[in-house]
């Protein structure tokens, strides 16, 4: 097996945890790694890594990018890596504004170039297992989750982190988003409320969403980075190793025929025949568990794959990260509003603050 040489571009925190995966991987070769800002250009290369400014420094053999920016940088970095010729994986959010990902999407199919955005959480086993588990606790009715994890008070030192857009919403709802919609199908509404109570900031701190997805269900999402709690996917799966692990479940799935805790997979059906109501109790039945997996490295070689002329139904494609994106939006402008909002309100040069 030949590996896809690839580039990196963007080398801030995230940049270099994808340089980490693809160091580790035997399905691509990096190749090189453009990151502008001169000072730690310098430092990574004294480490050894392959650095340049700019990407038409990349060298023509790069067949693949992956985008990890700023968020204000991910249309223009994108469109420069396609213009090479290049498949990309962007991180998320795919774009800054809807109108960006549209456009961005319109030329990665204009050039027949394959476009991912980088939501990991899709790869771990048990999201994969988790949606297959869906399927067999009947028709959807609802989801419940809570990602509550207290930042440090020294992570809102930075200014930047206390200006408009540095919030959870814009920061760490995406992420729920695209998971509810690769178990549960797109959500095409949103109603939310949200509060800087707690740190008193222009930013908030905590906030409640009532979702609708396609099939009719309903789902509601408390996200805080004030409130200390175990629930929160990074907490329920150990995924990054700065948080504290606690194993707790922190999405509740029902269904006409039964319901699923994740990530722990839970399940709970009919204890006997006949129909399923509330005189009869439910059997509990454990999940299986799953070795752990560095989702990132996953990503990076199922994308490698895709490039290589594979399949997959598990990355996120652009189209999704689009949907992501402008759900997440849509939480924003519903905060900002107090009104609902649909999937197709979101002006698309709202940047979510």
């Amino acid at each position: 097996m030949t590996a896809l040489p690839i580039c990196v571009v963007g080398a801030g925190s995230i940049g270099q945890r994808h340089i980490e995966v693809a160091g580790l991987s035997e399905r691509v070769e990096l190749v090189s790694v453009v990151e502008p800002d001169e000072r730690l250009r310098g430092a990574l290369a004294a480490r050894g890594l392959p650095m340049v400014a700019d990407v038409s420094e990349v060298p023509a053999h790069v067949r693949a990018a992956v985008v990890a920016t700023p968020t204000p940088v991910h249309a223009p970095a994108a469109r420069a890596a396609l213009e090479r010729g290049w498949a990309v994986l962007v991180e998320k959010p795919l774009t800054g504004t809807l109108d960006e990902g549209r456009a961005l999407l319109a030329f990665a199919e204009a050039k027949g170039l394959p476009l991912y955005c980088g939501h990991h959480r899709r790869c771990h086993p048990f999201s994969r297992e988790a949606r297959a588990a869906l399927r067999g606790i009947g028709a959807p009715v609802g989801v419940q989750a809570m990602w509550s994890l207290r930042k440090h008070d020294s992570y809102y030192e930075p200014e930047w982190r206390r200006s408009p857009g540095a919030g959870p919403l814009m920061t760490n709802l995406s992420h729920e988003i695209d998971l509810l919609s690769f178990f549960y199908g797109e959500a095409v509404e949103v109603t939310a409320l949200t509060s800087s109570a707690v740190r008193g900031l222009a930013i908030e701190d905590t906030a409640a969403l009532a979702l609708r997805f396609e099939s009719g269900a309903l789902g509601s999402i408390l996200i805080s980075d004030a409130g200390a709690s175990p629930w929160a996917f990074e907490a329920a799966t150990g995924e990054n190793p700065a948080i504290a692990l606690s194993t707790e479940d922190y999405m509740r799935f029902t269904g006409t025929e039964g319901a699923l805790a994740f990530p722990s997979l839970t399940l709970w059906q009919a204890s006997q025949p006949g129909e399923i109501e509330w005189s009869k109790p439910l059997a509990r039945v454990p999940g299986e568990p799953f070795d752990p997996v560095d989702p990132l490295r996953v990503q990076i070689d199922r994308f490698a794959a895709v490039v290589e002329g594979g399949s997959d139904d598990v990355l996120c494609t652009g189209a999704q990260g689009l949907a992501a994106l402008e759900m997440t939006l849509a939480t924003a402008l519903s905060a900002r509003t107090g009104k609902p909002v649909a999937r197709g309100d979101v002006p698309g040069d709202f940047n979510g603050f």
